[in-house]
């Protein structure tokens, strides 16, 4: 192959690249939805022109988040699943939200560590996942240094203040389509396995 046949399969090769880097930056594009982005400014607006003058009354809504369960903990803390995925990697992912519905900040977060995982520090690695079929208990999963595959820092929540949370678990056998969810001091959720 001559030199000049390369350059122009390493400037193809690097158009490709730069086509698919332009495409995947548009797509994983984050922030404010309801701003145009400069590009799409005039598209947008065109196309919000004529979606309008077709019917006022349909704008669009966005997708509601499936809750899987909602329970109840002390002091007004609610605790709320929204997903239990299985990964590609072989984990289950069980994730939602923690909110302090009562008047007063929530500190008594040192129950949701358990006993196991210490070097956790503040965490929800307390959790665990019961397939009562199977008759089989799963742990929060660590890491090499020993801390929780789960969220972590939680020492107060404010009054009013929701907080994201995550744990990862090993993942149960594909028969299993639901497991009991249990964090220290929340009542017992049971909730649909997906993926």
């Amino acid at each position: 192959m001559s030199t000049r046949h390369s350059v122009k399969v390493r400037g193809g090769a690097a158009a490709v690249a730069a086509a698919v880097l332009a495409i995947t930056m548009a797509a994983c594009g984050g922030g404010d939805d309801s701003k145009p982005k400069a590009g799409q400014a005039a598209s947008s607006n065109t196309q919000g022109a004529a979606s309008q003058s077709q019917d006022p009354g349909s704008s669009p809504k966005p997708t509601p988040t499936e809750v899987l369960a909602t329970v109840n903990g002390e002091s007004g803390m609610t605790l709320t699943i929204n997903s239990a995925v299985r990964d590609a990697g072989g984990f289950l992912t069980v994730s939602g939200q923690l909110k302090n519905t009562g008047s007063q900040a929530f500190a008594s977060t040192a129950a949701w560590r358990g006993n196991e995982l210490n070097s956790s520090g503040a965490s929800v690695a307390g959790v665990t996942l019961v397939d009562k079929a199977a008759k089989k208990r799963y742990y929060v999963l660590r890491d090499t240094d020993g801390r929780c595959l789960c969220t972590t820092g939680l020492t107060i929540i404010e009054a009013g203040q929701a907080v994201p949370f995550f744990a990862q678990f090993p993942v149960p056998p594909n028969n299993t389509t639901q497991v009991d969810f249990n964090l220290p001091t929340f009542a017992t959720a049971t909730i649909k396995l997906s993926g």
